[in-house]
Formats: structure tokens, sequence, C-alpha cells
């Protein structure tokens, strides 16, 4: 069976499917692949070592002829459309936010495997995408805001005085934020941490922060993610949070409900109560942001509430595509490991079991049903939405026809 690797066409999006490495893996499963030319090129991988590796290096890939096609970012309806009925797909799907694509791939009726829904098992933590990435993310949270901050992390004692070590505060202690902690420790920062999950506690002390706990009654959902909060509990949870911000210098958010919006933990206001130089920074910027007023991409400055000063939001976007190399080294396993569970025996015939809970759980479509119930649910909501009109969209019709 053929499996493709396209070109990610996605505007700043530099990582790849596959790497030199994971092609060995996958020709090692009896599978062809055959990878787009230039797609390694900004994870640092030519062209050429992919054909050394075993792959087929091609202009472009002709849809019709690929049986398996593993992507990094959701597909385009108009990729998916173009697929062969009865291929597969194996890559991140978003499906709460990408439902024309989802659609298309039932239309089509493609097997689609969403990365991000492999359940949290032990078994299946080396196909775990959505663990893989948030390590980068951490990590380059806080870069990010090391490379703004006017300050050192770390304390020096000189000559010519002491130099405080930077007050670094986490929200959100999942696979990000014990990162971003474990790396803001290692550069000398003094970094305190809270998580809606009072589980979280252990994990935050074994990276070497302290843990805030604050009179909130714990969320946690299955497998290990944090709950939604209420709208009451969220503005308690704010006004908790509040004087741990105000003394923080550093600022670094990380919490993600899956398939929602990120909550709002830091208000504007709560960044204005910050002191004059310090950064915050927002990994779920891209999501809807846990800091409001924070714009993927960009860097918002926010006046302190004394007008003395001004506090940097940062806004992350791409964040893992920004770490190309390791971020595809890590993720291109994890395709290669999920694609594995596919080919029960070395002969290349990919023969998904949906027997399996991993394979079963990872699918989103499949024979021209869509297999994730929230998504089921959603489309179906979309679908009604668009079958009754609205009463000014009738108005608007009376009259023209009037006219």
């Amino acid at each position: 069976m053929r499996v493709g690797i396209p070109r990610e066409r996605l505007v700043g999006e530099k990582r790849v499917a596959a790497t030199p490495e994971s092609v060995r893996q996958l020709a090692g499963l009896g599978l062809d692949v055959a990878i787009e030319s230039g797609a390694g090129a900004s994870a640092g991988h030519a062209d050429a070592e992919y054909a050394e590796a075993g792959a087929e290096v091609v202009a472009a890939l002709d849809l019709r002829g690929i049986d398996l096609l593993a992507h990094v970012r959701p597909l385009h309806p108009v990729t998916a459309a173009g697929l062969p009925s009865g291929a597969m797909t194996v890559g991140l799907a978003s499906p709460s936010t990408e439902l024309p694509t989802v659609r298309a791939l039932t239309d089509a009726r493609i097997t689609a495997f969403a990365l991000e829904l492999v359940p949290r098992i032990s078994r299946a933590q080396s196909m775990d995408a959505l663990t893989s990435q948030a390590l980068v993310t951490g990590y380059r949270c806080v870069l990010e805001a090391a490379i703004r901050f006017p300050r050192f992390f770390p304390l020096y004692m000189t000559a010519a005085g002491t130099i405080p070590p930077a007050k670094v505060l986490v929200l959100g202690a999942g696979v990000a934020g014990l990162q971003a902690i474990g790396t803001a420790k290692r550069l000398g920062a003094r970094v305190s941490a809270n998580d809606i999950r009072p589980a979280s506690a252990d994990e935050v002390a074994s990276m070497g922060g302290t843990f805030i706990r604050l009179d909130l009654e714990g969320a946690e959902a299955s497998g290990g993610y944090a709950r939604e909060l209420t709208a009451d509990r969220g503005a308690l949870q704010r006004e908790l949070l509040a004087p741990h911000v105000a003394d923080a210098d550093v600022l670094i958010t990380t919490a993600a409900v899956p398939g929602r919006r990120a909550p709002l933990l830091v208000t504007r206001g709560m960044v204005a109560g910050m002191k004059s130089g310090s950064v915050v920074v927002d990994m779920a910027a891209e999501s809807g942001g846990n800091v409001e007023g924070s714009l993927p991409g960009e860097d918002v400055a926010v006046a302190t509430a004394d007008g003395a000063g001004e506090v940097t939001v940062v806004g992350l976007k791409d964040a893992a595509s920004a770490m190309a190399a390791d971020a595809s080294r890590l993720y291109a396993k994890n395709v290669a490991n999920f694609i594995a569970l596919l080919v029960p025996r070395a002969d290349g015939e990919v023969l998904p079991d949906f027997d399996d809970e991993v394979v079963a759980g990872a699918c989103l479509t499949h024979d021209g049903e869509v297999w994730h119930a929230p998504t089921a649910e959603a489309l179906a909501a979309l679908a009604t939405a668009r079958a009754v009109p609205r009463e000014s969209e009738d108005t608007e019709d009376t009259e023209e026809g009037v006219g």
C-alpha cells in the first residue's frame, strides 16, 4: 500500500509528518512511501535523505493513487474530496473546528484517524501527538518570555550587588505547563504554578515548582484533562488568582479543554495589575486565549494600572512549528507508531482492527459515517441550523419580492 506525505500548505507550518527515520520504519512494515519534494526542508531534511531512506520523492502527490495520507495540519476539504473512496488519513484533524473537512471525509467515504483522539492510555503513549507537541510548545513558551523579559531569570550574587531571580507563574500543569515549569526552573527562575486538577500538585513539585492551592473545587475530566468550569466558578478562580498574577514577573498560561474554546484565566485588569516590564505568554491564543486581549502571533502592550509602564502580552502562534526539527521528529514517530498499529503483518497491508480501543478511539470517520460522537452531534446541529430559516431572512425575501 502507498503512503503519501504532503508538503504542508498552511502559511507558517514548518513541520512534516515523516522524517527519514520514520520512513525507514514504514518501509519496514512493507509500505511504499511517497513524499512531496520539499516537504521536510523546513524541518532540516533534504529530499535526498528521504530517497536514501527508501521513499519516492515526487514533485506533487497524486491523491488518487494514495492509500493512506499522513499529515500534520487538518486537511482542506478539497484535499479530502480528492482522495479515493476507502483511503485512510492519519494526522491532527481538529474536528470541532474543521466541520467542512469532516463532512468532505464522510462524503468521500474516507477512514480518517485523528491523533488528538488517541486514548490517553499507557499503550498509546507512543502515538500521543498532543503530548509530544505540547512538550515542544511548553518549552517554547519560556524562551519567548525570556527574550522579552528585561531582566535575568536566575539569581546572581555579584560584587556590584545581588540580582534576585525572576518569579514565574505557570497556569495549567498539563504536559506543556510542566515542561514550562521545568524549563523556567532550569533557567534559574523561582517558579510557582496552579491547575484546577488537585492531582497536579505532586507533578508540579517534581519539576521544581511550588503549587498554589486555591479554595476552589477541583475539576478533572476523563483522560486526565481539565474539565471546563462554570461561569461563576471561573470568575472565582480569576479572583483567587489575581494576587498571584500581580506578584509574578512572568506569567505563562497553558490551560486548554480539548474541543472547546480555551478558558479565560486572566482578565485585562489582572494584567494591568502586574509590574511594569512583566511578560505574559498565552499558549492558548490560537484557541481563544487564556488571557483577555491576547492575539495569536502578536505582542500586545497593556498599560499598568498606575500608568507608569507596560506589560507585554505574547500570543503564541505555531509554537511547535517554530521548533520544526524536534517537533517533526516526535510527531513523525507518533504517526509511524500509529500506522504500525494498523498493519498487523509486515506485508504492507493496512487492516484497521476496530476492536482495538486505540484504533476505534482515534477513528473520526469511516465508511461514510462520523465515529466521533461530539463531532457527529456538532455536524447534526449545524445541519439543523441551516435547515431552519431565520425570521430576518424571511422578512428580507418578502421585501425583495414586493420590490
